[in-house]
């Protein structure tokens, strides 16, 4: 009994070692991550949107309070990645950035697919093109050249971009125009004939996305193999608390000095993740109510309001770059997000909808593709001298201005 007695306070101790040790890691796992970033305040806002939802709340309250609360965690999924993929090497760093940089839009898109929201999905994957085309860009613009008469960027990456950028423009617009030369399909009993225009529209998207799927990872070998030097000049940009790696789509201020681990980085990564489902759940839940309490469209909804949530830490460290005179790297967060969605995120899309038996397509409206197709175009016009100013920052930004304003009045009711 006395050699128990002995053993007894070593064994508490070396307990309490462990536990201390333990605490030690999740407090200053808690206090990196939540100075990551200074939207962070707003983390607030995720127990009161589940609770909402869980309460059923009105939909105005469910819908706003889990928006609030989506931002700070895209801030969190952007920051975790990140710090992951500082540990894990340059070529899986990137991998990991790719798939996990736009994990906002993927887990919106596959909920709101899975509630057969297709009209959801295809306008928050257009808008969250456009609104890094033209609002973030020409804020980077406007941030950067209010204080300097010229601001000059790496003018071959911006070009292979935004020439990609181009052929996603077109992957969008062929499906358009291949419905617009087909005759009205025939119908029996009501139910469309196989092999009409609705079967050959999903067929050629599909087909289409597995294309722009195959460009996505010949993207990625271009980018972190085979001309990794072209992109070691937005990688290397990382001193001032600007923290990038090889895909600069996804860069996020935060400090140099503390860093989570391995393991802190997955688990902030995994409750992120839990919680924006959550939350994206009960959003997207609530957004037929919305349509018919507020008056806005769906499309209103999808483009110019959902990709806010999910771009909103891209569209800080965009603008905070801009002003530290960084516009290579700003340029990489706001075309580089951009492509990213074109050709992954939305081909993606259409097949998860494949696999679930939800036809999700790539054909939009004439009226999306045109606006699509103006907004590339210019976005190509001002990047194409490889300098920038004020002035073109407010030229995009009034272009984004007068797309929001036509969506507003754009009733989802007009025939395709």
């Amino acid at each position: 009994m006395p050699l128990l007695d002995d053993n007894t306070p070593l064994l508490h101790r070396s307990q309490q070692g462990t536990l201390s040790k333990a605490k030690t890691a999740v407090v200053d796992t808690l206090n990196i991550t939540l100075k990551s970033s200074p939207v962070n305040f707003l983390l607030i806002f995720v127990p009161l949107g589940i609770l909402a939802g869980i309460n059923g709340w009105s939909s105005n309250a469910v819908f706003w309070i889990n928006f609030c609360a989506i931002v700070p965690l895209a801030s969190l999924l952007a920051f975790a990645t990140e710090e992951l993929a500082d540990h894990v090497g340059e070529t899986l760093g990137g991998l990991l950035n790719a798939t996990f940089g736009n994990a906002v839009e993927l887990i919106v898109s596959v909920i709101a697919l899975k509630d057969n929201q297709v009209r959801i999905v295809q306008a928050s994957m257009l808008g969250s093109i456009l609104s890094n085309l033209l609002l973030v860009l020409g804020c980077c613009f406007i941030a950067g050249g209010i204080t300097r008469v010229q601001q000059t960027f790496n003018q071959t990456v911006a070009q292979t971009m935004s020439s990609l950028m181009a052929l996603a423009t077109a992957g969008l617009l062929i499906p358009a125009a291949f419905h617009a030369s087909l005759p009205e399909p025939k119908k029996d009993h009501g139910f469309p004939v196989p092999g009409t225009s609705d079967d050959l529209i999903l067929s050629l998207s599909r087909g289409v996305s597995i294309i722009l799927l195959v460009l996505y990872v010949l993207y990625l070998f271009f980018q972190l193999k085979t001309h990794k030097a072209l992109f070691e000049e937005q990688a290397q940009e990382g001193d001032d608390g600007i923290i990038t790696t090889s895909l600069p789509s996804d860069g996020v201020v935060k400090s140099e000095e503390k860093h989570l681990s391995v393991i802190s980085s997955l688990s902030v990564l995994v409750v992120s993740t839990i919680f924006v489902s959550l939350c994206a759940d009960y959003l997207v839940g609530s957004i037929d109510d919305i349509v018919e309490s507020s008056g806005l469209s769906k499309t209103f909804i999808g483009l110019i309001v959902i990709p806010i949530v999910g771009n909103a830490a891209e569209h800080v460290t965009a603008i905070v770059v801009a002003m530290k005179d960084k516009m290579d790297l700003a340029i990489g967060v706001a075309v580089g997000s951009s492509l990213q969605i074109a050709i992954f995120v939305t081909p993606f899309m259409v097949i998860v909808g494949w696999i679930i038996d939800v036809p999700m397509s790539l054909y939009f409206s004439t009226f999306e593709t045109a606006i699509l197709f103006v907004s590339v175009f210019i976005t190509n016009l001002v990047i194409l001298d490889g300098e920038s100013n004020w002035l073109e920052g407010a030229m995009l930004l009034s272009t984004y201005l007068i797309v929001a304003l036509a969506f507003f009045y754009y009733p989802d009711t007009v025939g395709n």
